[in-house]
């Protein structure tokens, strides 16, 4: 049993609501909403949206430290989403963490370029920090498609 996660951060569903889950990533992106702090929560299979409620001091505390690229494990409830906050470019889009616990894994220093935005990177820089190059959706992707092919059974 992983003693960071219970499920990856992209294999939650609707279907998951009411479940007490532990996910383990990088952060991701932070968002303040006054209120309320959002954390996408990213690991190698997707990305799921955890929210921080202030009335829990402590944690929201902790919450407000967090920035990109940190490694961190989450404890929560799964819930669904208020109806039209929904995210249907995701497919964790219809649920989201509401954290319970939280555990900093690892800080990270501010990354060289963004990681959670396509955008026209240096390649020299792009290969100097490869392994943060690599966490990239399109280069995660590349890489994926380049095991499927190699998987495939040969014909000849």
């Amino acid at each position: 049993m992983n003693p960071y996660r219970t499920h990856t951060a992209g294999e939650l569903r609707a279907k998951n609501a009411g479940e007490s889950v532990r996910l383990a990533g990088w952060v991701h992106r932070r968002r303040d909403h006054g209120g309320l702090i959002f954390i996408d929560l990213r690991d190698r299979w997707g990305l799921t949206q955890v929210t921080f409620d202030p009335q829990r001091v402590e944690l929201f505390s902790a919450a407000e430290r967090l920035r990109p690229e940190w490694s961190i494990s989450v404890e929560g409830e799964v819930a669904r989403r208020p109806e039209g906050n929904e995210n249907p470019n995701l497919p964790t889009g219809e649920i989201e963490v509401e954290a319970t616990g939280l555990r900093v894994l690892n800080e990270s220093a501010t990354p060289p370029f963004e990681i959670d935005r396509e955008r026209d990177v240096d390649e020299l820089l792009r290969l100097k920090y490869r392994y943060l190059d690599l966490r990239r959706k399109r280069m995660r992707e590349n890489i994926m498609f380049r095991h499927q092919v190699v998987e495939l059974p040969d014909d000849r």
